[in-house]
């Protein structure tokens, strides 16, 4: 190699990380104009939320959506299971199933607050994709993949997401455009390292798909006994297979997630609806008051009562995930 050709590929790797910062920082630009202060915002474009957020707090708990996430600014942990996936401005992170997961915002401050944008996707939109794509079954492998995935981001990928964020300056082009730029951000991800858990989510005969159907019943009926024969029906697997797939996507076993389930919910009807613990506790499926006590306080770090006044002292970080 000589050192003219040597001296031009430094040129052009200093010039694409020069403009990768400039998208950054434009990003950045763009989510503090339309969440001038803490929390979450719900855009016009449709299925984009911006979250900002200026400390670093409790853990939060919730069931996360299939969306993609990205951040300008901060960085967040996310636990499933016994899983940690940490990501910043050079990750993004992308959740192909719902899951049960708690968020940690670990690096923000007033003056370099979190920056977040999560977009939800739709599987239909990734199975149009996919067809004229050519992408298909046969190409996938056959197990399910894990829920959740994080990668690095490209520059195409934050350039399409900046030109998102900034239809938000001209509300005008949002409805003709908007469209068309998340179908090539959804394009950019099937195209990259978190392509196949999103490729499978949308194929109808993909084992991920299958335990999306089970999910959706679990979590309309995460309150009654846990029916692995009737879930299993729904996913059109046996229960044994179920099981697997189940796991390998999700991280926990069904019953693991209907406790998740259970004691999200929980949670939700002591602060929200200020239901006592009793209450609350037989409302989502528990007989015993004092199982229901011993694992709340194991997954939340203290029991209902403690709990629910430590939030309303701290007020909680916003949701939803981002």
């Amino acid at each position: 190699m000589s050192s003219n050709t040597a001296t031009s590929m430094r040129q052009e790797r200093q010039d694409s990380v020069l403009q990768v910062m400039l998208r950054r920082a434009e990003l950045a630009a763009c989510i503090k104009r339309h969440a001038p202060r803490e929390g979450v915002f719900f855009t016009k474009v449709p299925r984009l939320t911006l979250i900002r957020v200026h400390r670093v707090d409790h853990p939060v708990h919730a069931v996360h959506e299939p969306a993609v996430c990205m951040l300008a600014q901060g960085s967040k942990r996310l636990l499933l299971g016994g899983e940690a996936y940490v990501y910043d401005p050079n990750t993004y992170l992308v959740v192909s199933q719902h899951l049960p997961v708690s968020g940690q915002v670990i690096d923000a401050t007033p003056e370099l607050p979190y920056l977040a944008i999560r977009l939800e996707y739709d599987t239909k939109e990734l199975a149009s994709l996919m067809l004229g794509m050519g992408m298909k079954s046969q190409t996938l492998k056959q197990g399910a993949s894990r829920g959740i995935v994080t990668a690095d981001v490209t520059p195409s990928l934050l350039d399409a997401m900046v030109r998102l964020v900034r239809l938000l300056d001209t509300p005008e082009d949002i409805k003709p455009l908007a469209p068309l730029t998340i179908r090539e951000i959804l394009y950019r991800l099937l195209r990259g390292p978190c392509g196949h858990q999103l490729a499978q989510l949308a194929l109808t005969d993909s084992a991920s798909h299958r335990v999306a159907r089970a999910i959706d019943w679990l979590r309309e009926n995460y309150h009654g006994p846990l029916e692995l024969d009737r879930m299993a029906e729904m996913a059109h697997l046996s229960v044994s297979a179920l099981r697997t797939h189940f796991k390998a996507a999700t991280a926990m076993s069904p019953l693991q997630y209907q406790k998740n389930l259970r004691l999200q919910e929980a949670r939700r009807m002591l602060i929200a609806e200020r239901l006592d613990a009793a209450s609350a506790g037989h409302r989502v499926g528990y007989e015993s008051a004092s199982q229901f006590s011993r694992e709340y306080a194991r997954m939340f770090g203290a029991p209902p009562a403690r709990d629910v006044r430590r939030f309303r002292e701290h007020q909680g970080l916003p949701t939803p995930f981002g």
